[in-house]
């Protein structure tokens, strides 16, 4: 079977039965089509547009159109179709002949002539072998070209071209996605206040790269991002689901580092978050930026624990451990462990939580006791890996 011409505009709405939603056929509405006001399953009548599939593996309007009036008919004549599909009767011979080139129908003996439609599972499967057989090629071309442009980075790239300036909110959110689904190990990150975002409202990216791809995710976050209310939460759901986190104090910039090939860091301007960040290109600058890295990772704590319970191939700092959440411990403490894994003063507890500063002790206190920690930040850290936030 070879490749389709592009699909021009479809120009009409058609049910999977082949005929308009409403369930007449094009002719018996012929004379309403353009009746002010009119719905079609919810639509007004003047949105031409249908739900088309098969152009996704290179069959076009009005192609498609044809094969699935005919797949539903099994057989037919050219005439029978001309009431299914709103053609001229030569559009009609020529989109059958197309049809019956690419395998996607059959033209049977005897007069007047009729097609028979190859069923449509076959059809199906030998178009997305085919298509799956060019994303293949192409991913090995874009692969070669890559390769091809990575040897000559250390020479032919400018250096001004070392460094990309993305701004707007719209495109940095845009380059992060592209950051975590280009990456082919791992996505290294640095996270402290302030957001782009909700801070918790999650990193939906991470979680489909987690689970369908396998992706490393290594995090470092400085200790004040824990102390937001719902923060620890957030990140202990990203735990769970696979990431290595580690805490560490004064975590010098927010960054976000695609293997050993990008990394995109948030310009900070007088401590707030400017609506741009710096994307820097393979060089020696990037080097230094994953060197620091792994620096900070080795000097940071751990967080994670309670992932893999399989007990395989698990990394140094993922330990076993998920005692329950204690039926003690109420709401509040929960935000409470947040704030101390996060190094928050009593004074700042006491406010987040509505409560005076000898109200924090006993709490602090009790949390101290029930993981037998010796300090407060200690009980917050312990209280994450026993799974209780």
């Amino acid at each position: 079977m070879r490749p389709a011409s592009p699909p021009a505009r479809p120009d009409t709405i058609l049910d999977t039965k082949g005929t308009h939603v409403d369930g007449r056929s094009w002719h018996e509405r012929k004379g309403t089509d353009n009746v002010p006001g009119r719905s079609c399953s919810g639509q007004l009548a003047g949105s031409r547009r249908r739900l088309r599939m098969w152009h996704v593996v290179g069959v076009a309007e009005p192609e498609e159109r044809v094969y699935e009036a005919l797949a539903r008919r099994r057989q037919a004549t050219a005439a029978d179709l001309l009431a299914d599909v709103a053609l001229s009767r030569a559009q009609l011979t020529r989109t059958l002949g197309r049809l019956v080139d690419r395998g996607l129908a059959s033209r049977l003996s005897g007069r007047p002539t009729r097609y028979a439609a190859t069923p449509p599972d076959q059809v199906a499967t030998v178009l997305i072998a085919e298509r799956e057989r060019d994303l293949l090629r192409l991913r090995t071309h874009a692969d070669q070209l890559a390769k091809e442009l990575r040897r000559h980075d250390g020479t032919g790239r400018h250096p001004a071209e070392l460094v990309e300036v993305i701004e707007g909110a719209a495109n940095l959110r845009a380059t992060l996605v592209r950051l975590q689904r280009e990456a082919r190990v791992q996505i290294r990150g640095l996270d402290r206040p302030p957001y782009l975002d909700n801070p918790v409202s999650g990193n939906t990216e991470e979680a489909h790269q987690l689970a369908d791809r396998g992706l490393t995710y290594r995090v470092i976050y400085d200790r004040s991002a824990l102390a937001i209310p719902g923060r620890m939460a957030e990140i202990w759901r990203g735990i769970q689901s696979g990431e290595r986190a580690r805490v560490a104090s004064n975590v010098p910039m927010k960054m976000m580092l695609s293997d050993d090939r990008l990394a995109l860091i948030p310009v900070m301007t007088g401590g707030e978050l400017a609506d741009a960040a710096y994307l820097i290109h393979p060089s020696s600058l990037l080097d230094a930026v994953c060197e620091l890295f792994e620096a900070l990772w080795e000097r940071a704590v751990a967080i994670n624990r309670a992932v893999n319970r399989g007990g395989a191939d698990q990394p140094d700092d993922v330990e076993l451990a998920d005692e329950g959440h204690p039926d003690q411990l109420a709401d509040r403490d929960v935000e409470l462990i947040g704030l101390l894994a996060g190094g928050a003063t009593d004074e700042r507890i006491a406010r987040t939580l509505g409560w005076s500063v000898r109200t924090v002790h006993r709490h602090v206190h009790r949390i101290m006791t029930m993981v037998g920690a010796e300090t407060r930040f200690q009980a917050g850290m312990e209280a994450v890996r026993r799974g209780w936030v």
